[in-house]
């Protein structure tokens, strides 16, 4: 870090800080029989130091307004964690009731029971919470990704973007395939520092291409990034991704998304969730799964030393005061 000063156009001032050395008319009278008088130190000392304390606050302040400091820079940390990237779906489905196992076991229905994004949303926000030391970046997506937050460790503004799906509802498409290019493009020139994941979440699934599918391969493996899909069913109709899958890539669209994240070369895990407990039991399993060591560059902000230069200053003037009721107290002593 450099030392710099951002107007130094106000060093220009700093000869005026020699003003109190010049001679006064009172210093240079001439007395007939000067080396009648006794020595004294104190009185010498007393002048002293008036003229040091006035250079100084002179020049404490011309520097005060030069605006010294250190530039900012990176500084190179270590932790343990990962880089995370959530890609949240934000499709109109996410909207709908995550019902308990009580009622799907033939309880009562309660409309006032929490849908499926409120109930994400704080299972991540205390996952963002508990991990200090990871890189998080935010993104959600439906008809097209939207990137809320990039990778950051300034978490408040992840939970900021967390806190802002809850506006509006979503829109009624879920292309994931795109989402999943969108999320591995924001590894791209990111030096690698530790591991790497995307933890999808979402309650549907797409059919993706023979392009989309090998650029997801090929991005993953490249920026080697895991892959964890926290998969949300709907209801006793939606895919049972925990049973063999008797089916090709052409089959459903869950189906089709598991069996095509199979064949990843990097590691790939499956979350299946279909109630609160069981989402939170997937969310902990990635916390504990995920703690590395992380080696990471964090941007150090610019440090401003023009409050120390005002404070000298202060001092400095303070100073000056006090000479001056110590001789007029002197003055008053000799009458």
């Amino acid at each position: 870090m450099g030392f710099d000063l951002l107007q130094p156009w106000w060093l220009l001032l700093l000869p005026l800080a020699a003003l109190p050395l010049l001679r006064r008319r009172s210093d240079t009278l001439r007395f007939s029989a000067v080396a009648w008088l006794p020595p004294d130190p104190w009185g010498r000392a007393a002048g002293f130091l008036w003229r040091a304390f006035a250079i100084g606050a002179m020049a404490a302040a011309i520097l005060g307004l030069a605006g010294p400091g250190k530039s900012g820079t990176q500084v190179l940390r270590t932790g343990k964690g990962a880089e995370v990237l959530i890609l949240m779906d934000r499709s109109s489905s996410m909207d709908a009731n995550l019902l308990p196992k009580d009622v799907k076991a033939g309880g009562q229905f309660n409309a006032s029971m929490p849908t499926k994004i409120q109930v994400v949303r704080g299972l991540l926000s205390d996952f963002v919470a508990r991990r200090p030391d990871d890189r998080i970046a935010l993104m959600t997506f439906s008809t097209s990704p939207m990137l809320v937050a990039p990778f950051t460790q300034d978490h408040a503004t992840v939970q900021a973007g967390l806190q802002a799906t809850a506006i509006g509802r979503g829109l009624p498409d879920t292309l994931m395939g795109r989402a999943l290019l969108a999320a591995i493009d924001q590894f791209e020139g990111r030096t690698y520092s530790g591991s790497r994941i995307v933890i999808v979440v979402s309650d549907g699934g797409a059919q993706l291409d023979e392009s989309q599918r090998k650029r997801i391969a090929s991005g993953l493996s490249r920026h080697r990034i895991g892959l964890h899909w926290i998969y949300i069913r709907s209801g006793p109709n939606s895919p049972d991704l925990t049973r063999p899958i008797a089916g090709t890539m052409d089959s459903e669209e869950e189906a089709a998304l598991h069996s095509f994240f199979k064949t990843l070369a990097t590691p790939y895990h499956l979350y299946q969730t279909d109630d609160p407990e069981a989402m939170a039991s997937a969310v902990a399993e990635i916390d504990r799964q995920q703690n590395f060591p992380l080696t990471y560059f964090q941007q150090v902000p610019r440090l401003d030393y023009s409050a120390g230069c005002f404070l000298a200053a202060l001092v400095c003037c303070a100073g000056l005061l006090v000479c001056r009721a110590l001789q007029l107290q002197n003055w008053q002593a000799v009458r």
